[in-house]
């Protein structure tokens, strides 16, 4: 039993490349009857043989895909999208690599090597397996760019690209690792298995780097922000979004400085999105104080001018005032207008407050300020300085 068990064991790693060989039709059955005696001749010696079958089907390898992809790009050229063209590009070699591995299977078979033959022809399936993959990463790249400038998809946009491009290289990557470990006779589910005990050692060793990964997946997915967005974190950092990856978010501030947060931090803290809502805008609140006995129309009527009059406030919605409540030593009013990008708030509000100050100040409206009365209820007794005699 023991013996039986080795010996299947041994057949099963030859065993997805033995039926290649074994299945190979002959030189003879490929070629017209016309030239099988010229063919029985080369084959008296196999070297040339195999030079022979190897150089025709180079040659026609050459010609098939010359003539498809000259043909498929006169119908690329139809159009405006370089996308087509690209794809036609990244599929030249493997298409090419297709063709010509029969022709070198069959020239190996010719050859009559006494060592080596199965090596050689895993080595050649495992280099069109090797261009196949390669041609798929590049490929996902550009469909990927042209779908995500295409408005017409939701699906895939600029946060959501980096799942889709790390899924497309982890699914590619997965199954050409499972055809090249069959191509070499090598039992992928032992393999596994050995991935399983390794990936949990490693599970235990990079657990930051994992739960980073993972938020970056529910970023992507949940959307609380996109690049370009302001936000605000209960951390105290606040900038503009430059870059949403797999393991942290990047956030560029007022001061130009770039601030890198993991976002196993994102995925944790409270965010205020000041780019978010049904459009970019922000509103801008100034606050502005009176002195009682002012005149409260005539408050309300001049920050409403200078709010429309600001170059760079919004129209739409108009700018508001309301009078917030009766101060300490105030009457508390608020100035509300809408501006376009929320990284303009803070030079806008330096503009309109430097103007209502100088508007009341034209209109003889009192700005308040905190004073403090001294009553001195009376002065201490001074003392009479002690009479001396001689």
């Amino acid at each position: 039993m023991s013996e039986t068990g080795s010996d299947s064991v041994e057949g099963s790693t030859t065993a997805p490349i033995q039926p290649i060989i074994e299945n190979l039709p002959t030189i003879a059955d490929w070629l017209p009857e016309s030239i099988v005696p010229f063919w029985e001749l080369i084959s008296e010696v196999p070297a040339i043989g195999a030079v022979v079958i190897a150089l025709v089907f180079f040659l026609l390898a050459f010609s098939l895909r010359f003539a498809i992809f000259r043909s498929l790009g006169r119908l690329s050229a139809l159009t405006t999208s370089t996308v087509d063209d690209d794809i036609l590009r990244d599929l030249r070699k493997p298409v090419f690599a297709t063709i010509l591995f029969p022709g070198l299977a069959l020239a190996v078979e010719a050859a009559k090597l006494p060592l080596g033959s199965n090596v050689l022809v895993n080595i050649l399936v495992s280099v069109v397996v090797v261009s196949w993959m390669r041609a798929t990463l590049n490929i996902s790249i550009s469909v990927l760019s042209v779908l995500e400038k295409n408005e017409g998809i939701t699906v895939v946009e600029p946060r959501t690209i980096p799942l889709f491009d790390l899924s497309i290289k982890l699914l590619t990557i997965v199954i050409g690792s499972y055809v090249l470990l069959l191509i070499w006779g090598i039992n992928p589910v032992g393999w596994l298995a050995s991935a399983g005990i390794v990936g949990i050692a490693v599970g235990f060793a990079a657990k930051d780097t994992l739960a980073n990964l993972f938020a970056g997946f529910f970023i992507v997915a949940d959307s609380p922000y996109k690049i370009g967005d302001y936000i605000n974190l209960d951390t105290g950092e606040r900038g503009k979004v430059s870059a949403i990856g797999l393991r942290s978010t990047r956030i560029l501030t007022r001061d130009d400085v770039e601030v890198t947060i993991p976002n196993g931090v994102i995925a944790n803290a409270k965010i205020v999105n000041e780019s978010g809502g049904p459009y970019l805008k922000i509103r801008n609140r100034i606050a502005v104080g009176v002195a009682y006995g002012s005149d409260v129309d005539e408050v309300c009527e001049l920050l409403q001018r200078i709010g429309m009059e600001h170059a760079q406030t919004c129209s739409v919605p108009e700018p508001r005032v309301r009078m917030r409540g009766f101060g300490a030593s105030s009457l508390d009013f608020e100035l509300l207008v809408w501006i376009e990008h929320p990284e303009q708030r803070g030079r806008i509000a330096h503009e309109l407050y430097m103007e209502i100050y100088k508007a009341l100040g034209r209109a003889n409206i009192e700005i308040p300020y905190t004073k403090h009365d001294v009553f001195i209820k009376e002065f201490p007794n001074a003392e009479k300085p002690e009479s001396t005699s001689d």
